[in-house]
């Protein structure tokens, strides 16, 4: 249930027709119950998502919008969006996706995440585009490495395109050759610091270049400032250092495309079932997801995981680090199940 609810976005009433005919009768209320028992068992599992989250070297974050019908507000909260806020952190050899529903934003959200990061750890890199929301207000001592979405800033170009011709096509044929070099590297399988030095020579003049050719559009009174070829360019030279942080640190991505994709299941919830009844109901549904999406990224069997942790319920309670989805097999095997 949870599974077709959660990882494929249908709503508890269509598997309630579908179950029905199937000759199986399983309300929509009695479905709620079942995931909802569910979830209390395998929450370790989401805890320990969390917590090894908190410890990446790479961690995107954006929201999207979301509406949860029953949300109790303080009289002094003057927010009125609801959100889900989707992260996804990387690190050696797994990726994780988590999801959290409500009234704070994506900032807020992955500053409590990285309040469970190790105080030794070198600080982590983070990627979203340039929303002032997204970027998390951390307590003195704690740093981040901020990276800011290429494909982003490309958009802007996308979407003017039409009127700007010439400029786009000459921006986005030089973005391309960034696009293609990280490709390159991609399959050469070359490491963080080796991927590093190949776009500082590949990439490094390219968007050089670019830069000269943003900044002379303006200083030699080619483009309107104020026109829709201003505004993207604007954009670019604005977040300049963000966007080209893959040219002056190890493993920072060049765009945000990984959460993106990610967000797209809250996405399908929403224009399916267009809603949680509560936040409780909310949070359910981010405890699946976060499961679900996590095995996706990990190349896991997402329902053979969640059946396990339901099997081994106790044993998942006692070490959770070792029924996470990119190691959950092995622990099986040592225990000759």
């Amino acid at each position: 249930i949870a599974q077709l609810k959660y990882g494929s976005g249908t709503p508890f009433y269509r598997l309630e027709q579908l179950e029905r005919q199937l000759g199986i009768p399983l309300p929509a209320a009695t479905q709620w119950e079942i995931v909802e028992e569910a979830a209390e068992l395998i929450q370790p599992a989401r805890d320990e998502l969390i917590r090894q989250a908190a410890q990446g070297e790479v961690v995107h974050n954006d929201d999207t919008s979301m509406r949860v019908l029953r949300l109790s507000r303080e009289p002094s909260d003057e927010r009125t969006g609801v959100f889900t806020s989707g992260i996804v952190s990387t690190g050696q050899g797994w990726k994780i996706a988590l999801y959290f529903t409500g009234r704070q934003h994506a900032g807020e959200n992955i500053a409590d995440v990285l309040k469970q990061r190790a105080q030794q750890s070198s600080p982590p890199i983070q990627m979203c585009d340039a929303l002032s929301r997204n970027v998390p207000k951390l307590p003195a001592g704690v740093e981040i490495l901020l990276a800011n979405c290429l494909a982003h800033g490309r958009r802007h170009f996308v979407e003017v395109a039409a009127n700007f011709p010439d400029e786009c096509r000459h921006v986005l044929e030089m973005l391309g050759q960034v696009y293609g070099h990280d490709a390159e590297a991609r399959e050469r399988g070359l490491t963080p610091d080796e991927r590093l030095r190949f776009h500082q020579e590949r990439s490094g003049p390219v968007m050089g270049q670019l830069y000269e050719w943003l900044e002379g559009q303006f200083a030699e009174r080619k483009t309107e400032p104020n026109s829709g070829l201003g505004k993207a360019i604007t954009y670019l030279l604005r977040h300049w250092r963000p966007l080209t942080l893959f040219l002056r640190v190890a493993g920072a991505p060049l765009d945000n495309n990984i959460v993106e994709r990610a967000l797209k299941r809250a996405v399908l919830h929403r224009k399916n079932a267009l809603f949680y009844r509560t936040l409780n109901g909310a949070q359910v549904g981010d405890l699946f997801m976060s499961l679900i999406h996590t095995c996706q990224l990990c190349g896991a069997n997402s329902f053979d995981y969640l059946t396990e942790l339901q099997r081994h319920a106790q044993e998942l309670a006692a070490i959770p680090a070792e029924w996470m989805p990119w190691n959950y097999r092995q622990t099986l095997e040592g225990a000759g199940v």
